[in-house]
Formats: C-alpha cells, sequence, structure tokens
C-alpha cells in the first residue's frame, strides 16, 4: 500500500525545515571546530606566570607650545645625555618619529618606573620642552601555544 502524498505546501515546509536544520547543525559543528584549538590549548597548558618585562619602548613627543629657541639650547646637553645612555647599554634601539616631533626608544628596562627615572633626567624633560609614554614589552606569550605541552624538555 502507498503512503498518501502529502500536499505541496506541507512538502515545501518540511523539505525548508530540513534544509535549515542542516544549516544550523553546520554552523554549530564549524563553531566548535574553530573553537577546539583553543580550548584544547587551554586544558593542555598549566597556566603560564606573566611574562617578564624584559624592555620599555619610550616615545618622546616634543610639546607644541615648546619654545624653539630655547629648546635649542638644550639640545647639545640632550644629544650627549642621550649618547651616554647608549653607550652604557640603557638604549638598545632608537629612532626619530617620522613627523619630526621626537624620537622613540628601546629602553634595556625591566620596568616602567625604571625607564622613567632614567629619562626624567634628560635635558628636554627637565626642562618641559617634551613628555614620554611609555609601554613594558615582554616577550611573544602566544607563541607558548607552540610549545609541547611538557615545555618541550626532553626525558
Amino acid at each position: 500500500m502507498r503512503t498518501p502524498r502529502k500536499p505541496a505546501h506541507v512538502q515545501s515546509i518540511t523539505f525548508h525545515g530540513e534544509k535549515m536544520r542542516n544549516i544550523i547543525s553546520r554552523c554549530a559543528l564549524a563553531g566548535l571546530l574553530a573553537t577546539a584549538p583553543a580550548m584544547l590549548a587551554a586544558q593542555q597548558q598549566p597556566q603560564a606566570s606573566p611574562a617578564p618585562v624584559t624592555a620599555v619602548m619610550a616615545v618622546l613627543t616634543v610639546k607644541p607650545d615648546a619654545n624653539q629657541a630655547d629648546r635649542a639650547k638644550v639640545m647639545p646637553d640632550e644629544v650627549t645625555a642621550t649618547v651616554k645612555l647608549y653607550l652604557e647599554g640603557k638604549i638598545q634601539q632608537w629612532y626619530a618619529k617620522a613627523d619630526g616631533r621626537g624620537v622613540m626608544f628601546i629602553l634595556n628596562c625591566s620596568s616602567v618606573a625604571e625607564a622613567k627615572a632614567l629619562t626624567d633626567e634628560l635635558p628636554l624633560i627637565k626642562g618641559k620642552f617634551a613628555s614620554f609614554e611609555f609601554t613594558a614589552l615582554t616577550p611573544l606569550t602566544p607563541l607558548r601555544y607552540l610549545m609541547p605541552a611538557d615545555g618541550g624538555k626532553k626525558p
């Protein structure tokens, strides 16, 4: 015996309902697959301690209202003090800002406070011709997720 055929409008609703369930199932599966590596890494990796500060980026910006003639008078002392910091190994890298309004240093300091103590002694800062913004730098900690769970140690 043949099963009675459903009317066309019922068949259409059934077809679209199944199609929607397939789409929802695929989206859920895709979401699970996308988050699985992060969930696995979080379960396998012990909670790492915060990364140590290995350097500090210090960005000096000349104040727009600084008197240019007065600033020019302290520049020889500023250059001498900066070169001294470099020769002492305190400045690892230094760059001029492309806009001409200051410089950027990578300082060999383990804290922002240490970097601030060094830069507070510079003539442009003492004379209030410029200011610094500081950013503590650490190793790129997401690289930890590339390491085996045992930290890469061999038995």
